[in-house]
């Protein structure tokens, strides 16, 4: 009888740790991909911001002197990631493709003109340096007119600010919700060994010494929680890098071991906190009060 009861209370106590991981892995984990996502918010905003193109569209007076003498310096210019040139032939070819007919069958000629795509580095798409770049391209005689999406770009930099507020404020309430989650999983986690703690207490034992199992035990716990939940990052992140290469998610390998370390070290301190709390709790109780 007292060895089924003894296996009872041990499933029981598996059963509690069991859940206590399986909390703590979850809301770590939670918690490591809003981080990702902090981490990222600035790069996934660059890589839209870089697929925006500056068309320059050039009169058909132009020399081909002058195009390439354009386009290199347009190349090589702080602000450009690429320059590319775009005949009038191909963009014709480009635009019979879109629509799916030649246009230039009902209109005899091609009235499209040369141009240059000129694609930005990110820190520079912005509508005050996007006219201050226009304005100095327009001064070469053989340009007819620069062209940009001035909405989107408008548009574009009002909502990465806006997201980016509201990632830091939703990261800051998480963490929060984070902290009760656990919180309450490891205090549950003690309450079930109240009766062993105040036993403990009565028949000598100082608060420190009753302390120092269960917080070594939620820390080893913490721990174990964190490694899964890392071991989850880490599957997503290879799996988004894979089919995002082009956000190189894993460039920035020292902020990403920051994060990962960050995300180990919080569900330790976490652990360590709750517990002894919840210790200190049940410590200062009287034994009446244990059955409420």
């Amino acid at each position: 009888m007292a060895s089924s009861f003894e296996k009872y209370q041990k499933r029981r106590l598996i059963s509690s740790y069991f859940s206590v991981v399986i909390s703590i892995s979850l809301v770590l984990f939670l918690l490591g991909l809003l981080g990702l996502l902090v981490l990222n918010t600035k790069k996934v905003a660059d890589h839209f911001k870089e697929k925006i193109a500056l068309t320059v569209y050039l009169k058909d007076t132009a020399k081909q002197v002058e195009i390439e003498q354009l386009q290199q310096s347009l190349a090589l210019a702080e602000y450009t990631k690429t320059a590319t040139f775009i005949s009038k032939e191909q963009a014709a070819e480009e635009h019979s493709e879109t629509i799916g007919e030649n246009f230039m069958e009902f209109l005899g000629e091609n009235p499209l003109q040369n141009s240059i795509d000129v694609y930005l580095l990110a820190d520079y798409v912005s509508p005050a340096q996007l006219e201050e770049i226009t304005n100095e391209i327009m001064t070469k005689g053989f340009v007819d007119e620069v062209v940009y999406d001035k909405p989107l770009i408008a548009l574009l930099n009002d909502n990465v600010k806006k997201i980016s507020l509201w990632v830091l404020i939703i990261s800051s309430v998480f963490l929060f919700i984070a902290v009760l989650l656990i919180n309450s999983s490891i205090r549950l986690s003690v309450y079930a060994k109240r009766f062993t703690i105040k036993t403990m207490q009565m028949v000598g034992a100082t608060k420190r010494f009753i302390r120092k199992p269960f917080i070594w035990k939620s820390m080893k716990l913490g721990m174990i929680g964190a490694v899964v939940a890392l071991i989850g990052m880490g599957l997503v992140l290879y799996y988004l890098n894979k089919s995002f290469p082009e956000l190189q998610l894993l460039e920035d390998q020292l902020l990403l071991i920051g994060l990962f370390v960050g995300v180990f070290l919080i569900g330790i301190l976490i652990s360590w906190l709750s517990t002894f709390f919840a210790t200190q709790r049940f410590l200062n109780l009287r034994t009446d009060e244990l059955y409420y």
